[in-house]
């Protein structure tokens, strides 16, 4: 999907800077939440007129990472085939995905609240899709008939955030992580029951 400037598609050229800003920006505003326009600039070797262009402001910028970082993690949502591969494969694969493409994104997907009016639809249809897969996962068994999907949703969540800070410590695999996280989810952590 190619970004756009007032409804306008870019460039290939102009794209890839876009992409470039945003990205740098990220790590940036990871290590320092208080960089400014210009010192973004600098690290992804731009004029500062090109940001300043682009984006009049931090909040502008932030909205538009978190647009870009949105749609990443909904297209890694959707490699997974939520809606038609088998609940378990789908629940491994969306998980490794959302691991690895929020590990890449945890400045901007940890703010507070979300302004863009395109990265809350995104979040929305991620939102939808999460609940889409739990109840999948739930009719197949996977979950228990009464659980309640919502705390199930919850916990995801949660495990996911430690998975994203478990990989930011260690040069951890998505996969393993992965693995991991849908073994607490459907396993819990204490002994096998009869």
């Amino acid at each position: 999907m190619s970004e756009t400037t007032r409804g306008r598609p870019l460039r290939a050229d102009a794209e890839r800077t876009m992409r470039t800003i945003l990205e740098v920006a990220e790590r940036v505003l990871g290590e320092d939440p208080t960089a400014s326009l210009g010192q973004i600039a600098a690290a992804a070797g731009v004029a500062r007129t090109t940001v300043h262009r682009r984006f009049a402001s931090r909040e502008v910028l932030i909205d538009a990472m978190a647009v870009h970082a949105f749609r990443q993690v909904e297209e890694a949502i959707d490699i997974g085939r939520p809606e038609t591969a088998p609940p378990l494969v789908a629940l491994h694969q969306i998980t490794a995905n959302v691991i690895q493409v929020k590990s890449g994104w945890r400045y901007t997907v940890g703010q507070p609240q979300l302004r863009a009016p395109e990265a809350v639809a995104a979040h929305e249809r991620i939102f939808a899709k999460g609940q889409l897969l739990l109840g999948r996962a739930q009719q197949a068994g996977l979950l228990r008939p009464d659980a309640d999907l919502e705390w199930a949703r919850r916990v995801y969540h949660a495990l996911i955030e430690q998975a994203i800070q478990v990989q930011a410590e260690t040069p951890a695999d998505p996969d393993a992580l992965a693995a991991s996280v849908v073994d607490a989810l459907l396993n819990g952590l204490g002994p096998a029951r009869a």
